[in-house]
């Protein structure tokens, strides 16, 4: 099995933006020494406990101070931007961090409606011809453009020796059949998505069979995971992230992720109860052994080779020591 880090940068109540960032290199200066695949950064705008906009700012940072880990973005959320500024972008990371680099793709909008107002023009008419501008970034890439048009004769320097990896991030069959359409390799959002994960991933696989035999299918699944010496600090952990979607979808939750005290003290209602139980559905929560036999299943419920790992935890210690955990348990 193969384990990657997924960082959405969350900060902690009682803590800094600067903080949280610092606690995402740190993180993914940890991943690198313990073994995992790659490590993605997400991209987020304005929205409140989330620290990082700009995967790509973080990326040059985090690439000068690990050595082995894969990088990239989770994801770029292509319709905000020019394909012709995101393939020079990557490919200056290439040159600099050679065969390391990563360019997951997405198309939410990673904000609300007057963040999208703020970042680009008419998001929805970008959204609608996503395909295409897919289509666009990949021939950058790939340097593929044909002959007269008007593209062919410029390229989005500096062009390394290894392009950046593109990757197609989703959470729904639609993603996962542009996926096999474009021949990419595409990472099902399973912490995230309400949809028959494995049917999707599995159709991902027979779509891309049929668009080119030669090509093989490659799929990574995010999961969110928490893991502690016992159960019961496990437990404890995740009711932090519990409460904070809790606050959030009340519109709160500015102060970022809650404490453990502050969540043990909270007093839920009914319906927040059984909202924290759909999540705890679709979190690994356990102690090491726990939490790698969970995994296994997850791996074999999705006939998968990596899964990417999101821990949202108050105390970025705690974060820490759960990736530790699950690596001495999955990848020694």
């Amino acid at each position: 099995m193969k384990l990657s880090i997924l960082d959405q940068a969350p900060i902690s109540s009682g803590k800094t933006a600067g903080e949280a960032l610092d606690a995402s290199l740190q993180l993914a200066k940890l991943g690198d020494e313990l073994g995992y695949t790659r490590y993605w950064i997400a991209e987020h705008h304005d929205l409140n406990g989330l620290a990082c906009p700009n995967p790509d700012v973080m990326l040059g940072a985090i690439g000068a101070q690990t050595k082995k880990i894969r990088i990239g973005a989770g994801a770029v959320l292509l319709p905000h931007y020019k394909p012709y500024r995101v393939a020079e972008t990557y490919n200056l990371l290439a040159t600099l961090y050679p065969g390391r680099i990563d360019l997951g793709i997405g198309r939410a909008p990673g904000g609300s409606a007057e963040v999208t107002m703020a970042l680009s023009d008419n998001f929805l008419e970008q959204v609608r011809k996503y395909p295409d501008s897919l289509d666009e970034l990949l021939q950058f890439l790939h340097n593929d453009f044909p002959e007269g048009h008007m593209f062919s004769k410029i390229k989005p320097t500096p062009v390394p020796k290894a392009s950046p990896q593109p990757w197609l991030l989703g959470t729904s069959e639609k993603s996962a059949v542009l996926a096999a359409e474009k021949g990419m390799p595409y990472t099902f959002g399973h912490f995230m998505s309400s949809q028959d994960g494995p049917a999707v991933v599995r159709d991902y696989k027979e779509n891309m069979a049929k668009h080119d035999a030669n090509k093989v299918s490659q799929a990574i699944v995010a999961v969110s995971v928490i893991c502690a010496e016992t159960t019961e600090e496990a437990e404890a952990l995740a009711l932090s992230n519990q409460l904070w979607k809790v606050l959030q979808d009340k519109g709160e939750g500015q102060d970022g992720v809650p404490s453990i005290e502050e969540a043990k003290a909270y007093p839920f209602n009914d319906k927040e109860l059984e909202k924290m139980a759909r999540m705890n559905q679709k979190t690994v929560i356990g102690d090491p052994e726990e939490v790698k036999n969970q995994l296994i299943d997850l791996q074999k419920q999705y006939d998968v080779d990596e899964l990417m790992i999101v821990t949202i935890t108050h105390d970025y210690e705690a974060r820490r020591r759960s990736y530790e955990l699950i690596a001495e348990a999955c990848l020694k």
